[in-house]
């Protein structure tokens, strides 16, 4: 992320941003301070204030702070003219997409690519939805669901995606017990869990697959009412669900 420091207007395009939103400052007030507040309250109690911090931003604020995009990942925004601006709105009758520069409004997903908390932030394509990820201790990934800490009973994964504009999909570890599990290098889990939330009815969902489903890379569809969980990408694109629910589970 940008230096905590003033900006300086002669080379920072963002400046008015970075001065006008209260969020950003507050951002970079907290990340300025890591160093000094991870050594009062420790780095669980800090990357849970930053989560929230970051919760409250805008795709235009994530942009300001320099994170890389959906365009280009590993720097910052290099089109600060027109990712400024304030959305367009989509023509009467149609649905907003996924922003991706350059284009007004910033693009709609965000990735850091250098500091050790490896944030990200993914928004819906109307921007009235976020998710969140920090990297915690031990690498551990913490989620916040606009603004609202979701957990699992296994590891979380720090890339998810949204369904419909209503749920946010990612990948946990799967159950210890299930008959294909087991570690498949670099600490890499063999058989996945997915996670939904749902932020109509601020409950979130964890999907196992069944003993005998093969989950490496699961992936989940909604479509036509009913929900088609993939055992891959391949799959997937195959159009080959190996399980359909007309509703999700029990939240837990």
């Amino acid at each position: 992320m940008r230096s905590p420091g003033p900006p300086d207007p002669e080379v920072d395009p963002w400046q008015d941003r970075l001065s006008r939103s209260p969020g950003v400052r507050a951002v970079r007030q907290w990340w300025a301070q890591a160093a000094e507040q991870t050594d009062r309250i420790g780095e669980e109690a800090y990357c849970e204030r930053l989560g929230e911090l970051l919760s409250r931003l805008s795709p235009r604020d994530f942009a300001a702070l320099g994170l890389g995009c959906s365009r280009r990942i590993d720097r910052s925004c290099r089109e600060p003219q027109t990712c400024s601006q304030d959305p367009v709105p989509p023509p009467a009758g149609e649905r907003p997409s996924l922003r991706q520069g350059p284009v007004a409004g910033a693009c709609s997903d965000f990735w850091d690519c250098y500091s050790r908390f490896g944030i990200r932030a993914a928004f819906t394509a109307d921007d009235r939805h976020r998710a969140v990820t920090v990297q915690g201790p031990w690498s551990r990934v913490m989620l916040w669901v606009d603004g609202v800490r979701v957990e699992a009973p296994g590891f979380l994964d720090q890339t998810g995606y949204w369904v419909d504009g209503r749920f946010y999909v990612t990948e946990t570890s799967g159950p210890d017990d299930h008959p294909l599990q087991g570690h498949v290098g670099m600490g890499t889990i063999a058989i996945l869990s997915l996670v939904i939330r749902d932020v109509t009815t601020a409950t979130t969902h964890v999907v196992d697959p069944e003993p005998h489903q093969d989950w490496s890379d699961p992936v989940a569809e909604l479509r036509d009412g009913e929900w088609r969980f993939y055992p891959t990408l391949g799959a997937r694109d195959a159009g080959r669900p190996d399980r359909i629910l007309t509703a999700l589970p029990k939240a837990g």
